[in-house]
């Protein structure tokens, strides 16, 4: 089956445009303020009225309040959530809306108590850990940390690029890869030569 991949952190419409055009299966949007990527709903709205059927619109959350997630599922017709906090299980579910929960991944983390925590997420996303930072951190992990036939499918993040995906794919073998600042020309802004090269990597990894 074909690695499925989610271009996130999309702040630019042509950036959509251009992910879709290249074959992303879903997109992401950040509604954490502090982040570099992050975009206002009002913005997000306007982008994902150019997106066509068959991808999925992603939105991500840091420890948001119910209020604020909900404020912006009133704006923004998301198809899933994305959340990157110390959320708990009731807290993903109450929104009734699927959802992915991130998990960053340090030596000591049990992935697979994880997965029966989340039974009811659509995926893990497991990330870098990197101290005081929710994700995006541009690092990759060590992927031997991820144990065979987890409960959940996994969404392999962290650190993801052109040159590392394929063999990323091959050592994991997740059901979709995340990448963000791997197809960037700068922080929120994506490349578009960079997003096909990243395309062509998962494409070669499935031959």
């Amino acid at each position: 089956m074909r690695t499925r991949v989610k271009i996130c952190g999309i702040t630019r419409a042509q950036d959509a445009i251009d992910a879709v055009q290249q074959g992303a299966d879903a997109i992401g949007l950040v509604f954490y303020p502090p982040s570099p990527r992050y975009i206002a709903p009002e913005q997000a709205a306007e982008i994902v009225k150019k997106i066509p059927a068959f991808v999925s619109v992603v939105g991500l959350f840091v420890n948001a309040a119910p209020a604020e997630v909900e404020r912006i599922l009133a704006t923004v017709p998301l198809d899933i959530l994305q959340f990157h906090g110390d959320e708990t299980p009731a807290q993903c579910r109450q929104f009734s809306k699927p959802y992915m929960k991130a998990v960053r991944v340090k030596s000591d983390t049990n992935l697979v108590q994880c997965a029966a925590d989340y039974a009811n997420a659509k995926a893990l996303l497991l990330d870098a850990f990197a101290e005081g930072v929710p994700g995006g951190t541009g690092q990759v992990f060590d992927w031997k940390l991820i144990p065979q036939n987890l409960a959940l499918p996994v969404v392999l993040a962290g650190g993801l690029n052109a040159e590392n995906v394929a063999q990323a794919i091959a050592a994991v073998k997740p059901y979709a890869v995340d990448v963000s600042g791997g197809v960037e020309a700068s922080k929120g802004i994506k490349d578009a030569a960079k997003i096909a090269a990243f395309m062509r990597g998962v494409s070669n990894a499935a031959l």
